[in-house]
């Protein structure tokens, strides 16, 4: 399928590994001109490096900014103006138990994972509309609809996140702007790899037991019973941004290994 991205301006924030980088080489491969951002200048040219020896000939581009503050926000948009696809895939999260979340956790989350967001399209959703073209992306969770009882405040971000994205689709009704939330289950990525493995030592098991127990403690209902790749959940996030996607906006698309028990 081409999904028509040719020479589409592309800005995927928190991109430099995991999904978001996932998500900039798929669209890479799909000829869109992207952009990655970090927080330092290292790991923005590193992820540069790899994405151009993955994809030859990529036309690509990466700004080292805080992108949950107004300041590092304000950094990305002096050096990209413009685009025609904006991913909010910013995001951190804890487990910690709900008497134990201070009220500087609840901010923090907050600030990362829902004003990033908010800022970045507030800036660059209204030139998509005066162009009559646009995509715009906010990457949530299962646990948006599933609030984790490990992270309720990490979950109450990701609720947020599906509230904002229906709340804009609205506001691009007839201008050819979609606006969609994502919703990945449990997804196998560099930083989780490396958490799971930190608690598998703690706990003195195997990262594969850790695993296996997990899909029975905290994650029963998954249906594929592991974790997804990075590249399967962009897989879904280049569709959207796609030509093909233009009739799919005001939507929350699960690629969650069907871990949310409901049909909706």
């Amino acid at each position: 399928m081409d999904l028509k991205l040719t020479g589409r301006r592309a800005l995927v924030t928190g991109s430099t590994a995991g999904i978001g980088y996932a998500m900039v080489l798929g669209l890479a491969r799909e000829g869109a001109h992207v952009t990655l951002t970090g927080r330092t200048q290292a790991a923005v040219d590193a992820s540069l490096a790899r994405l151009r020896t993955a994809v030859p000939g990529v036309v690509a581009d990466g700004v080292a900014a805080d992108c949950a503050t107004a300041e590092g926000a304000a950094a990305v948009f002096a050096r990209v103006p413009t685009v025609d696809i904006l991913i909010n895939n910013l995001g951190i999260y804890e487990r910690k138990p709900f008497f134990e979340i201070p009220d500087a956790d609840w901010q923090r989350l907050f600030d990362v994972n829902v004003m990033s967001g908010v800022r970045f399209a507030r800036h660059y959703t209204s030139a998509m509309k005066d162009r009559g073209w646009g995509r715009v992306l906010f990457v949530s969770s299962e646990s948006g609809l599933n609030i984790p009882r490990e992270m309720v405040h990490y979950g109450m971000t990701k609720a947020a996140q599906l509230a904002i994205s229906r709340g804009l689709a609205i506001e691009m009704a007839g201008t050819g702007v979609t606006v969609n939330t994502l919703l990945p289950g449990p997804t196998r990525t560099e930083n989780s790899e490396k958490l799971r493995a930190e608690r598998a030592k703690a706990a003195g098991v195997t990262v594969a037991e850790l695993e296996a127990d997990f899909f029975v403690t905290f994650r029963p209902t998954s249906l594929i019973r592991r974790f997804a790749t990075a590249e399967e959940v962009a897989n879904l996030a280049v569709y959207l941004c796609g030509e093909g996607a233009s009739a799919t906006t005001g939507a929350a698309l699960r690629v969650d290994g069907g871990t949310v028990n409901q049909i909706m």
